[in-house]
């Protein structure tokens, strides 16, 4: 199975879908992960927060899996914006590698005040070469305005919460103004979705499910997207989903669905440390 791949601002490749494991207790990460990758995936998405770094570094340590076949990406926890390089040196401990593709800026907490500064930190571990490309989560347009005037790197991806209940139509044509690019994390609403009528109607029709539906259509608008799941069956039909495609009528009848549906927090007022 060929996933296809987005090239990032930095020229980069990037596989357009990849795996999550937000919520995986570490115990239960390696053998997720093991199934994610035996269904095909390459990107596999984690965060120092998730406390699972180590469950991911242990899949990918016994896969076989040649190096430079994997994508990873971690993300800098807000406790340590002022300490972003340490904090990346312990992310790498864990995982067992020497670089990750992606490290991004988990949260902007803005009345924090110190996003700024965690991103010269990171531009300086990608000055260095110590990471192919970098870039945030959770910014909105306000955040991304303010570093790119730095007049440094642009980031490369802002992975926000998007699906088809809360579609962050202003973040993502910010993100397309700058050259950045949109990735999905709770693409599927957390299941919330999977029961809507009209997405229900759509996989019913083509014989696919409403999982597989939400998806194409995040593929087929241009998004990264990261599904997550422990289930090996969930984790390989979400990945088969390049062998149909959505009508531009399907695409549209699943805009409409928006609804300010968040299942996470609001990134302008998410100020946890």
């Amino acid at each position: 199975m060929t996933i296809p791949t987005i090239t990032l601002n930095n020229g980069v490749e990037m596989p357009q879908l990849g795996f999550g494991v937000f919520q995986v207790p570490n115990d239960e990460t390696e053998a997720a992960v093991t199934a994610a990758l035996e269904a095909g995936y390459r990107s596999i998405d984690t965060a120092a927060v998730y406390g699972n770094e180590a469950g991911v570094g242990r899949a990918l340590a016994k896969s076989g899996i040649a190096r430079e076949e994997l994508f990873i990406t971690t993300k800098l926890w807000n406790a340590d914006h002022e300490q972003p390089v340490a904090a990346y040196e312990k992310s790498l401990d864990l995982l067992g590698l020497d670089h990750v593709d992606l490290y991004l800026i988990h949260w902007p907490t803005p009345a924090r005040d110190l996003y700024v500064g965690a991103w010269q930190g990171l531009e300086e571990l990608y000055a260095a070469g110590r990471t192919r490309a970098i870039g945030v989560s959770n910014f909105l347009p306000e955040h991304l305005d303010r570093i790119v005037a730095l007049g440094g790197t642009v980031p490369a991806v802002n992975q926000i919460e998007l699906h088809p209940a809360l579609q962050q139509r202003a973040t993502a044509a910010a993100d397309e103004r700058l050259g950045v690019a949109t990735e999905a994390w709770s693409p599927l609403a957390q299941g919330a979705m999977l029961e809507n009528p009209a997405i229900t109607a759509i996989a019913d029709r083509l014989g696919r499910t409403a999982a597989q539906v939400i998806l194409r259509w995040h593929l087929q608008q241009g998004r990264i997207v990261i599904p997550k799941s422990v289930t090996p069956s969930r984790i390989a039909q979400n990945i088969d989903v390049f062998g149909f495609e959505l009508t531009d009528a399907d695409l549209a009848a699943i805009d409409a669905l928006e609804s300010d549906g968040r299942t996470g927090p609001d990134p302008a007022e998410f100020n946890a440390a």
